[in-house]
């Protein structure tokens, strides 16, 4: 979308920048009744602000205005088209403010600033804006009945909906659930991670600014029993989607049961494999998307390519390729376009990684294994076996562990092997082959020589303990922000001796 800019013109603008630090309720800014609470650069360990939290009274206002301007209309009624328009504006100010936002979202998460530029925020203006030219696209159905009634199938905005994003990817996963849940017409309360709270609070600002309606885009920062908890136990919240840890996705299954049975649409955890099958070819470009896909945004990624399953033949070779283009990955910091990784998210997390790599026993440090402060170099073991810890648990850090096998059908069964299923990728160069372990694998998205997740136009989500409920992304987004209502209409005359069936 843009050109990078140096280090110091980065520098420049983080020194200038004027962080929100209230929740953003009923349209406006407002201090929430919670503990304050600081939010840190990761990086360094400085002090970015301190923010205004809320609790479960704010939770209760933020509903009520929410379910105040659902009814009466001021959004979901809208023409589709005129929902569009106001979306595409927010799309044009996000552009518009592009800058400041790749700037705050990588002091606010130690993202590297090129990933933030070239990709988070680009993606989350593709996002909404992808979402805003559909919902005046997306036609309602008829069933197929005899001619004395009329069936029509029409989908109706959900109502209440909260959105409980993880810290990894703060302005993009704010796009995958705002874009399709505002698009269908629904009201959206917000609820950040604690630890990424800005850039929410910020296109929040920048949504009314662009014309939505007073209550429908509500953001409240906080921690997890002080507003997740609330909202997810809340009887007039209709919805929850939540990306995260699989605990806490089990926690919201929890307080629908014990609330309104609202509807829960989770995406999870992952322990994603990456197959290199003997008779892949290229190894050096199938090393460049393993190296990106277990390392890039430092591994804090649910469909990282964490495990690498590859057969003995060719193991050697492509190792020899993957720790040569890891040592071109540079780390530090982040408001260096030059790196390429940067600060883990915070010293909790930096501690919860350090302790795998401390701890790893019974196989081969191939590079990494050091930690420095919030920085933890990539790091790459060979002979794990299928299950080692660092070969089931999802350690959400820049780690990959390299697994042998010595046929298609152990690598199969290897990939198989986990408590998650969200996605996976085959290398391979027999075509019927990679196609036969597509079908094999049990994932929700499985990538065919190659790193990826798809795009906007393809469903995002897992199978098993990494996805419940629905996908993001796509139109099968919008299925999961809408009800469905079936219409029957009779049109039986009984002046010509029609009987009502």
């Amino acid at each position: 979308m843009s050109d990078l800019l140096t280090r110091e013109e980065y520098a420049a603008i983080a020194a200038q920048m004027d962080f929100p630090r209230t929740a953003f309720i009923d349209g406006k800014y407002a201090k929430g009744t919670g503990a304050e609470f600081t939010t840190l650069n990761p990086a360094t360990g400085e002090v970015l602000c301190n923010i205004s939290g809320c609790n479960a009274t704010d939770v209760d206002h933020a509903v009520s205005k929410a379910r105040q301007a659902f009814d009466q209309g001021v959004w979901a009624n809208l023409h589709p088209s005129e929902r569009k328009d106001v979306l595409i504006r927010l799309c044009k100010l996000i552009t518009r403010n592009r800058r400041e936002l790749a700037v705050m979202e990588s002091l606010d998460s130690g993202k590297p600033i090129r990933d933030c530029e070239q990709i988070d925020i680009p993606e989350s203006i593709h996002t909404i804006k992808w979402h805003a030219e559909a919902v005046d696209k997306i036609y309602d159905q008829t069933a197929p009945t005899q001619d004395d009634a009329i069936a029509m199938i029409v989908r109706e905005p959900v109502g209440v909906v909260a959105a409980v994003l993880p810290w990894n990817f703060p302005l993009l996963m704010l796009a995958w659930k705002i874009a399709p849940a505002l698009a269908a017409g629904n009201s959206v309360i917000v609820k950040p991670a604690e630890q990424t709270s800005l850039t929410a609070l910020r296109v929040a600002e920048l949504a009314s600014e662009a014309g939505i309606p007073r209550g429908v885009l509500q953001v409240l920062p906080g921690d997890g029993p002080s507003v997740g908890e609330p909202l997810g136990l809340h009887p007039d919240v209709d919805m929850v989607s939540f990306t995260g840890s699989t605990e806490t996705g089990r926690r919201f299954l929890r307080y629908a049961a014990d609330s309104n049975l609202k509807k829960v649409v989770l995406e999870c955890g992952g322990k994603n494999p990456a197959i290199v099958l003997d008779d892949a070819e290229q190894l050096d470009l199938v090393a460049e998307h393993v190296v990106n896909g277990a390392f890039w945004n430092m591994g804090e990624n649910c469909s990282a390519c964490s495990r690498l399953i590859v057969h003995e033949k060719i193991k050697a070779e492509l190792l020899g390729f993957i720790t040569a283009r890891v040592r071109d990955w540079k780390i530090g910091d982040p408001l260096d376009p030059a790196n390429q990784l940067g600060a883990l998210i915070d010293q909790d997390h930096q501690q919860k990684v350090a302790r795998y790599l401390s701890s790893a026993s019974g196989v081969s440090t191939l590079l990494g294994g050091e930690s420095d402060g919030a920085f933890v170099a990539p790091t790459i073991f060979d002979d794990v076996a299928p299950d080692n810890v660092l070969a089931t648990e999802e350690i959400f850090g820049p780690v990959l562990s390299v697994i042998s096998v010595s046929s298609f059908e152990q690598a199969i069964a290897i990939a198989n092997a986990t408590e998650y299923g969200l996605s996976a990728s085959v290398f391979s160069a027999n075509g019927k082959r990679a196609l036969r372990a597509a079908r094999s694998i049990k994932a929700g998205t499985v990538t065919v020589n190659c790193f990826g997740e798809g795009d906007i136009a393809t469903p995002f989500g897992g199978y098993k303990q990494s996805g419940f409920g629905g996908r993001d992304n796509s139109l099968h987004a919008h299925d999961q922000y809408t009800e469905l209502k079936t219409i029957w209409v009779d049109l039986s005359d009984p002046a010509n001796g029609d009987t009502v069936q």
